[in-house]
């Protein structure tokens, strides 16, 4: 996960976690959604409409997660726009135009949780799992350096394909390659030694 992706995933959290409501409350809107279309592509046109971004937004995971997601976009200035409400557990972001590639993701409460204490800084939340989907892929990445913001000698840059993320299991990493440059076919550690490892496992 590119450390741009992650710091506006932060922002995303703190802007939609106060309005989402909580699971235990939502069983009856979530039975009653109208299920939506599977998104095909997860590129946003430039100046792309509300329902580029939801379409882009939602390819990141499964439909039956995606469809109940909460969207959200960031705003040239920063701030993080809900676009659509959702009435599941995850929040979902489009691919951002900028980067080289497509990479939008979609994360439950604990994974934007350990997301805003990275791009903090702070120490992720302990004994708190956390489940984030990139199946469109995810752009260039530092696996050794967190808060790395572009390529550089010893910076073992890499991309990946559709995967999807552990993070805040520690326990669950032991046994899986912390190579600085590893095969991106196979599940391995991200970020290895530091706070913020996660388990980064491919799928095809």
């Amino acid at each position: 996960m590119r450390a741009s992706q992650l710091g506006a995933v932060a922002f995303a959290f703190l802007a939609v976690t106060a309005c989402n409501p909580k699971t235990e409350d939502k069983a009856e809107n979530v039975a009653a959604a109208p299920p939506l279309p599977q998104p095909v592509d997860s590129a946003v046109p430039a100046g792309g409409s509300d329902a580029d971004l939801i379409q882009s937004a939602m390819s990141a995971a499964p439909l039956a997660v995606a469809q109940t997601a909460t969207i959200v976009a960031p705003e040239t200035s920063g701030a993080m726009r809900v676009v659509r409400q959702g009435t599941g557990p995850f929040t979902c972001m489009a691919d951002n135009p900028a980067t080289p590639g497509p990479d939008p993701m979609c994360g439950d409460a604990n994974a934007m949780a350990w997301a805003e204490a990275w791009i903090a800084h702070k120490p992720p939340p302990k004994n708190q799992v956390g489940f984030m989907y990139m199946l469109k892929g995810g752009t260039d990445a530092s696996n050794v350096d967190p808060f790395a913001t572009g390529p550089s000698d010893g910076n073992a840059w890499i991309q990946t394909g559709p995967h999807v993320m552990v993070v805040g299991a520690d326990a669950l990493m032991k046994g899986y390659p912390t190579s600085p440059a590893p095969d991106t076919k196979q599940p391995y550690v991200m970020w290895a030694g530091t706070p913020y490892a996660h388990l980064m496992i491919p799928v095809q």
